[in-house]
């Protein structure tokens, strides 16, 4: 439950962004973060499906356009009350104030390479993704989009790592104070 101090809602358990280039380790970490810590797991990806809260189809890329507002609206309740952590290869269209942690994933190219080839990834799709790691778009992206202090950058090439950022995010969780 949020409480209110102050005027301003605060939560009682944290929210936490996991975003990176498609093939990261997202969903992988964040479903294994939200059942070592009992906190909501958000996929975006299967969310924008189930509720068909999209607007066309992008043949070149092979993904849905998002109604990025509908997304929002459906969500923003949970997020203040707090307690999820939401799974999506961006992060520049959430508010700010959803989020206590944002997690960028990253991959060395060449591991990137071999997990979405074997997705079945190729062409344009293929080297886009590849080109976003390599550049750190969504790293940049979320420097950009919320405060730096909140931005965690994490390497998630092996089990080992994913591992290892679970760990290390559920104990950030644990200590967590609103």
């Amino acid at each position: 439950m949020a409480r209110r101090n102050r005027g301003v809602t605060r939560r009682e358990r944290p929210n936490l962004l996991i975003t990176g280039t498609p093939g990261t380790g997202k969903s992988t970490t964040a479903s294994a973060l939200a059942e070592a810590t009992n906190l909501r797991y958000i996929c975006i990806g299967d969310l924008v499906k189930e509720k068909e809260f999209y607007h066309g189809w992008d043949n070149e890329l092979e993904c849905h356009f998002i109604n990025e507002d509908s997304v929002i609206d459906e969500l923003d309740d949970a997020m203040i009350e707090g307690g999820n952590i939401v799974d999506y290869h961006g992060c520049d269209f959430f508010p700010q104030r959803w989020f206590d942690r944002v997690v960028v994933l990253r991959t060395e190219n060449s591991v990137l390479y071999d997990r979405l080839t074997n997705r079945g990834y190729s062409g344009t799709k293929l080297s886009n993704n590849l080109q976003c790691e390599m550049y750190q778009v969504l790293l940049e992206e979320a420097h950009d989009s919320y405060d730096e202090e909140i931005v965690t950058e994490l390497q998630s090439n092996t089990i080992e790592d994913i591992s290892n950022n679970v760990s290390t995010l559920t104990d950030w969780i644990n200590a967590w104070q609103p």
